[in-house]
Formats: structure tokens, sequence, C-alpha cells
């Protein structure tokens, strides 16, 4: 990304209008606009869609096209963005373990950004569902981290590193890492696992999440959307047909279908 006009472009998708130089302020800010305005979403790939990661797809489909997308797609828009600005930024691979227990081991099938700024070291992520950051947070173990939404910290456990969210008393993790850099092949391949394995869950689950500016979150999974607001319980809405999946997606997502848009084939667990 090296033309002003398509930092305009995406500046003007996310709301942004702040500074453009690269301090930290600008990072936390530019984090949280991208998070609540591009939605995080796997509708290609049950569209059948393959998903190209060279930045003019990534410019026309999350910034010309107003769509959103997953992991490789996100932060591989924000590593060009930020790359742009001035930022030291690279790719870190992971693997993601939300919902699952320590003693599985998930493909390492996910990327986030690690951003060096005045010294110290931060990371950000777009790209994690309903639980992506909505600022950056320090590379710094065992403390405990405010993000607009929800607390965070990192802990280590020998050579491994865990990113994890507070929900009540309990801590629950994120991602696991270990600080190793995901280069392009590698995002090419684990790309190709998480859209095209047949065990991947993206092509077996219906998912759109989108942290709304009010401190809400906002998860679509398969039949069910999901409003998280700070200190309160989900608010819960089944969705009974094609045609409310739509208007769902228009209206909590800013994500606009012709009437006729199908997800995936006949007797899946959304509406179809």
């Amino acid at each position: 990304m090296t033309a002003a006009s398509d930092l305009d472009a995406y500046f003007t998708r996310i709301g942004y209008t702040g500074p453009r130089t690269p301090t930290l302020a600008t990072l936390h800010a530019i984090t949280a606009a991208h998070t609540s305005s591009i939605p995080f979403e796997n509708l290609s790939i049950l569209m059948g869609q393959a998903i190209d990661l060279e930045i003019d797809a990534l410019l026309a489909k999350l910034v010309h096209a107003r769509r959103g997308g997953y992991c490789f797609e996100q932060n591989g828009l924000l590593l060009h963005v930020l790359g742009a600005l001035g930022f030291k930024v690279a790719p870190l691979s992971a693997r993601v373990r939300i919902d699952r227990p320590r003693d599985y081991i998930p493909p390492r099938t996910h990327v986030f950004l690690r951003v060096d700024v005045d010294g110290d070291t931060w990371l950000t992520d777009v790209g994690v569902g309903g639980l992506s950051l909505t600022s950056a947070i320090r590379l710094d173990t065992d403390a405990e981290q405010a993000t607009p939404h929800d607390q965070r910290r990192i802990v280590r456990e020998g050579a491994r590193l865990f990113h994890q969210v507070r929900f009540g008393d309990e801590w629950q993790d994120v991602c696991e890492f270990t600080l190793e850099e995901m280069p392009p092949i590698d995002r090419e391949l684990g790309n190709w696992f998480t859209s095209a394995h047949p065990r991947s869950h993206f092509k077996n689950r219906l998912i759109v999440a989108r942290a709304a500016s009010d401190g809400a979150r906002l998860t679509l999974l398969n039949n069910e959307l999901k409003v998280r607001r700070r200190g309160a319980a989900a608010d819960r809405r089944l969705i009974a047909t094609a045609d409310e999946l739509l208007d769902v997606l228009r209206l909590h997502f800013g994500l606009s279908f012709p009437p006729d848009t199908r997800f995936g084939p006949a007797g899946s667990p959304w509406p179809t």
C-alpha cells in the first residue's frame, strides 16, 4: 500500500479522521475504529469464494466493497496500513484458544500484529472474532490491561505466551503464541487450511462479529445474534429465516447482499 488514495479510502471506511503519525495514540485509535467498522466474517467461505490475501484484493473487498473478513484479511490489511504510516510492524503466528481446553492443540492458523513504538512492544489484533482488540495491549506479562471493551493480559508459561481476556472473575485464553513471525508463505498456507479444509470450523459455521463504539460486542453465530454489554448478561435472539438473516447482517453489521443470497448448503445450522 503506497498510494495516498488507498489510505484515504481505508480511513474513510473506518471513519478515522485523526493524525497519521506513527504514535501509540494513533495505533490505539486505528485499532478501535477498524474493529468497530469492518466486521469479522467468514461469509465468502460459505459462498464458495476463494480468499485472496494480496493487498489489492483486501482493499477491493474490505474497503471498497465494504465487506468484512477473517484474521488473514483483517490483520493483513492493517499490517499494510501501519507499515505505510511508518510503524515498525510484524505479523506473528498464533493458535486460537477461545473455548478450547489446554490439552487440545489447535492449528497455528492465526495471525496478529506486533508493533514497536517508542521503545515498547505492543500487540494488536483486529481479526479474532468477537474478542478482537479495541486498543493495542503492551507485551507485558501478567499485568492486567484495560481496553475500551474488556480487560486483557499476557501470561507466560514456559516458552508459550497466552493472550487472555477476563470474564467476570475468570481469565480465559484468546490465543497462544511464541513471538514467531508469520511470513507470507505461512500465512498463505494457514489461509488455505482455514478457508478450504473440510474440517476447518469456518467451513461449518457462520460467524460475524463487531465491536460497537458504545462498548457492546455483537456476535452472530449460525442462527443466534448475541449482544454483550459490559457488566450485563448477553441479549440473545434467534434468527428464523434467510431473509431475517440478511436484515441482521445489514442492520447490525453493515453488510449488504442481494435478496436471494444464501450462505452454504440447505440444512446448515443457520437460516438458508
